[in-house]
């Protein structure tokens, strides 16, 4: 069986970033795949599944809110490894043109208070595994430490 291209980059070498993960043609349209990678993988602890849980619902707000890209996104979701989110995109895309909705989604759910949009039991399948301050925690952290100072190393996979 043929390896996924994701199981192809090298987990040691890759640290947090934007990266495109792959682009797809489905028809006329491209779709693109990002990996917004937050945590650097097998050397820093992941997420924990309440504030994956609540940053995928903050995300998945304010991307279909957005005036440019609530027709354009596809889907908003965490990886399995729980070092990151995959981000699918209508257009073809590079890292370097996602920074700003990227920066402005994190900035977002840093600063977001009070009732989590669809953390319900009419609206969730498990609405009680959220964490509101790790997730404002978690998003300040990309910010600071990725985001505000990302470079061209951090937004192209390692070789």
């Amino acid at each position: 069986m043929e390896k996924i291209a994701s199981f192809t980059i090298d987990h040691i070498k890759l640290e947090p970033g934007i990266y495109v993960s792959r682009k797809d043609h489905i028809g006329q349209e491209v779709i693109t795949t990002f990996d917004l990678r937050m945590t650097a993988p097998n050397d820093e602890p992941v997420m924990n599944t309440a504030e994956v849980h609540t940053i995928e619902h903050l995300g998945a707000t304010f991307l279909r809110n957005h005036a440019e890209f609530k027709d354009k996104t596809v889907y908003f979701g965490p990886m399995g490894c729980r070092t990151g989110f995959y981000l699918l995109l209508a257009g073809d895309y590079e890292s370097k043109d996602i920074v700003k909705l990227v920066t402005e989604m994190f900035e977002f759910i840093r600063d977001f208070k009070g009732e989590v949009p669809g953390a319900s039991p009419r609206d969730c399948g498990n609405y009680l595994d959220m964490n509101l301050g790790m997730a404002n925690y978690i998003a300040k952290r990309y910010l600071d430490q990725t985001l505000y100072t990302i470079d061209t190393a951090h937004l192209i996979y390692p070789e």
